[in-house]
């Protein structure tokens, strides 16, 4: 019985490893050009990025250069967010409210999740989606109960980038763990 206990948690992690490199594989794979810069829950790329390039006519159009596939772009600069499904379609456009520290140029994925949380500005937030780290400082998005996306921020270093609460629903049943989340300028 031993030896066929082992056999069988032998042969499961031998497929597990294998998922993983396919995964890891897969992601690479996808990485947009410029974006290959060390990921995860408190990477720091280190590619910079120039502004990804936008369409004049349409401001709220999804930049050129964002990645391929499904996934979270996010503009630090015009504090915007698009979801993106598989197929390259835009689901949904929204503006944000950044804390006062942002993310680095990169490419993320989706770690971690709360349905209710506290921000860091004591403000009670919903459907909390995190990324990744700065200097401790969790960074993600979330919606304000009860405000909306305005809080006031306080003098304390905050990462949660707002939205409104319909943007947040939207949010929460997009990104799930393992979502790849582009951060652009």
């Amino acid at each position: 019985m031993a030896g066929t206990s082992s056999g069988i948690v032998a042969g499961l992690t031998a497929a597990a490893v294998g998922t993983v490199g396919f995964l890891a594989y897969q992601a690479s794979a996808t990485v947009p050009p410029g974006l290959g810069g060390k990921s995860g829950a408190s990477a720091s790329p280190s590619a910079v990025v120039s502004k990804a390039p936008r369409d004049r006519g349409n401001p709220g159009a999804l930049p050129t250069g964002s990645g391929k596939g499904e996934r979270v772009v996010y503009s630090v600069d015009d504090d915007r967010v698009w979801l993106v499904d598989a197929r390259d379609r835009v689901q949904r456009g929204f503006g944000v409210h950044p804390g006062s520290v942002d993310p680095p140029v990169g490419l993320y994925w989706v770690t971690s999740r709360s349905n209710t949380a506290t921000g860091t500005d004591g403000a009670p937030i919903e459907h909390v989606v995190r990324f990744t780290s700065v200097d401790g400082v969790a960074i993600g998005f979330s919606a304000a109960v009860g405000t909306g996306s305005d809080t006031a921020m306080t003098d304390v270093k905050t990462g949660g980038i707002r939205e409104r609460r319909e943007d947040g629903d939207a949010m929460w049943r997009f990104a799930t763990i393992g979502v790849p989340v582009v951060v652009i300028r």
